[in-house]
């Protein structure tokens, strides 16, 4: 007779080095859901960051999760949660700690089981968080010879004397921009072509989410990015035609089995990758490492703009995300 899988969460506060700020506000905290499945000896975890725009905190979200022991127990399994959970956090957290378990259980990484190809290192952007050009000079200039893909946050207006200060201050890096929704009501491609002398090769989420019909017709000279008005496969529809890439990030996708989904469905439709994260510690990142395998770009410097990160977490050189756990996740 097997034996139960048993479920578990619990709520984890992890402090932000300085700030990290968007359009949206800033950050100082972080909390992070941490689910657990356990059968018999083997054990499994998945870290997930509540998304908050969408009204999701970490006490819905762990509390989701527990909702699920029972069906754990009879022995869900990963594919079954794509249709007994919403896309979300907290699907994520309990995709991610089966992912574990199952690797665990039959001593393989979790790539092999998920019959992906062995990983390499993954260059991940670094990010700089939205102020005045002068502070985002100072920043820029201080990733010298650390990071040479920086990504940028924005807020409308002022935005392209932002992206010249970065330019100034990290002449050598390539650059990306997240607009977080801010450019809604501002004609797009003017703003987007403002940016070309500086170098930008993507633009992410420059209208809100949902009115994404604004992008209709919009000749951009730099490619653009659905962020939040993509999160799975249900979403490709309304952004095709519209957007050039998805930005993938398991905690809006719900896990990894979708993220692969996804990213299967969005290249068959011609649009580049992108794979990024929420603010997180490594566990939260893991999973994402295999998803951001050939990904044009990724954006898990999650665990980088935290004060401290788990012990057994990713080494980080060169602007290189490296695996510490090759005997699970690399």
């Amino acid at each position: 007779m097997a034996a139960t899988v048993r479920l578990a969460a619990r709520i984890e506060r992890w402090p932000v080095a300085g700030a990290f700020i968007i359009a949206r506000g800033a950050k100082t905290e972080v909390d992070v859901v941490v689910a657990t499945v356990a059968e018999a000896e083997s054990r499994g975890r998945g870290e997930a960051t509540a998304i908050y725009y969408h009204g999701e905190t970490a006490e819905s979200v762990r509390d989701q999760i527990l909702a699920m022991s029972g069906v754990i127990a009879e022995g869900a399994s990963r594919a079954d949660l794509l249709t007994l959970m919403p896309r979300g956090a907290a699907r994520n957290a309990i995709d991610t700690a089966l992912w574990e378990l199952d690797a665990r259980r039959i001593g393989l990484p979790v790539w092999r089981l998920g019959g992906l190809e062995e990983p390499k290192p993954v260059a991940t952007a670094y990010t700089i968080s939205l102020g005045e050009p002068e502070k985002m000079e100072a920043d820029a200039r201080a990733t010298a010879g650390k990071y040479p893909l920086l990504k940028l946050k924005l807020a409308g207006e002022g935005d392209v004397a932002r992206v010249a200060a970065v330019r100034c201050g990290a002449p050598e890096a390539r650059l990306v921009v997240d607009a977080n929704e801010a450019w809604t009501g501002r004609d797009v491609a003017a703003e987007a072509a403002a940016l070309v002398p500086y170098g930008v090769e993507l633009i992410e989420q420059p209208v809100r989410a949902g009115e994404d019909h604004l992008l209709d017709g919009v000749k951009s000279p730099i490619p653009l990015c659905a962020d939040e008005s993509c999160h799975d496969r249900s979403d490709l529809a309304r952004c095709i035609g519209r957007y050039q890439a998805v930005n993938i990030k398991l905690d809006k996708a719900g896990g990894l089995t979708e993220a692969l989904l996804l990213s299967k469905e969005a290249r068959a439709a011609g649009l580049k990758l992108m794979v990024g994260c929420m603010l997180s510690t490594s566990l939260g990142v893991a999973p994402a490492f295999l998803a951001a395998q050939g990904a044009e770009w990724a954006d898990l410097d999650g665990p980088l703009l935290l004060a401290r990160d788990r012990p057994d977490g990713f080494r980080f050189e060169g602007g290189k995300m490296l695996n510490a756990q090759p005997t699970l996740w690399g």
